[in-house]
């Protein structure tokens, strides 16, 4: 999974992307200190994968990953090239779910490009400009379709999609909102890959009096959940400053500073489950002696496609999967006794994963 952290000049995007990554983005008080993308890989917690290794003395540990991409400061006039703007706009369409740092905060120290806090007009900036180049791609796609639609019922067809989504866009409305009449305009639609139809979740960049009460009291956050539900977005609360102090420490030091903080998790962890909950993605579990790892795939996902997320051999040749949940191989102590009691089921190409499956797969190619 990919997510690409967005937002305008200093409102803790970058410093943000370092205490999550511990990759020392260079984080400056000014635009654009962040030129070319950081990218930074982070492990997802999951304490299934710690116990599942005990039981089968696993030599190695691999969790599922989140790739983070710190994408260059945007100003008004991206779509137009005004400062980074086409490179922006070229790393966020790589990404799968957009996470857009908005400054929820008041601080005299740290200057806003428009000169005052108010995260609906910044929302609002973003927004244009991706909509303003999703536009730009769907003239150029209706220039060239327009001249091949005469004899060709399937392009007209296109072209009438793309007509009525300029119109929708240019209204101010995003394309995740845009409603589709069939299958075929579902795929036309797909094959855009436009920046406003990506999945967004925001996060509420606050000061640490705020974390407590998770921004309850903070009208601007109170802003930023009303635009978020509105929207089918997600919203998560979070101190960029605070996670910076908490990347420097260890998981007991940790554990006590958000105690002391009375907050119940970090920034990080709050983020992968706004994701994982926004894209709809479950982890399943493949253990034995030499590697635990969790494999992160999409809800509704069937048995063979998930096998393919391990090697595509594995869904060529499937055969079946062995099947038993994390909690009842808990409760029963050992693969053997879950399979004599009766609780390893063998599935077909038919059985959708669940989320902490522990899959054997069986397959030959």
């Amino acid at each position: 999974m990919k997510l690409g952290i967005v937002g305008l000049p200093n409102v803790g995007k970058s410093t943000l992307f370092n205490s999550l990554t511990k990759a020392g983005a260079e984080s400056a008080n000014y635009p654009f200190c962040t030129i070319d993308p950081n990218v930074g890989v982070v492990t997802v917690p999951d304490e299934r994968l710690d116990r599942l290794a005990a039981l089968y003395n696993s030599a190695k540990i691999t969790p599922a990953v989140i790739e983070f991409v710190d994408i260059a400061g945007l100003v008004k006039g991206a779509s137009k090239g005004e400062g980074l703007g086409n490179q922006f706009l070229a790393n966020i369409r790589e990404v799968d779910a957009i996470v857009h740092v908005v400054r929820c905060f008041e601080d005299s120290n740290i200057v806003h490009v428009d000169g005052s806090i108010d995260p609906l007009r910044d929302i609002e900036t973003i927004n244009l400009e991706l909509i303003f180049s999703d536009m730009e791609v769907l003239e150029r796609r209706l220039s060239k379709q327009k001249r091949a639609s005469y004899n060709n019922k399937e392009i007209a067809k296109e072209c009438d999609l793309i007509e009525r989504l300029i119109a929708f866009l240019e209204a101010g409305n995003l394309a995740k909102n845009f409603e589709l009449e069939d299958e075929d305009e579902e795929a036309f639609f797909k094959e855009y890959n436009l920046l406003t139809a990506k999945p967004v979740i925001f996060a509420a960049n606050v000061s640490e009096e705020d974390l407590a009460d998770d921004g309850a009291s903070n009208p601007h956050v109170a802003a930023v959940r009303k635009y978020a539900a509105e929207n089918n977005s997600e919203v998560f609360v979070i101190s960029a400053e605070i996670e910076q102090e908490i990347a420097e420490l260890d998981d007991d030091e940790k554990q006590m500073f958000l105690e002391d903080l009375g907050i119940k998790e970090s920034g990080l962890d709050k983020l992968i489950k706004a994701s994982y909950s926004l894209l709809g993605l479950i982890s399943y579990l493949t253990a034995g002696e030499t590697e635990t790892r969790a494999w992160t795939i999409t809800k509704g996902t069937k048995a063979p496609q998930a096998a393919g997320k391990i090697h595509s051999d594995f869904e060529r040749g499937f055969i079946c999967a062995e099947v038993v949940s994390y909690d009842d191989l808990m409760a029963c102590g050992s693969y053997k006794d879950a399979k004599e009691k009766g609780l390893v089921g063998l599935q077909g190409k038919d059985y959708v994963v669940k989320d902490g499956d522990v899959i054997l797969f069986r397959f030959n190619v």
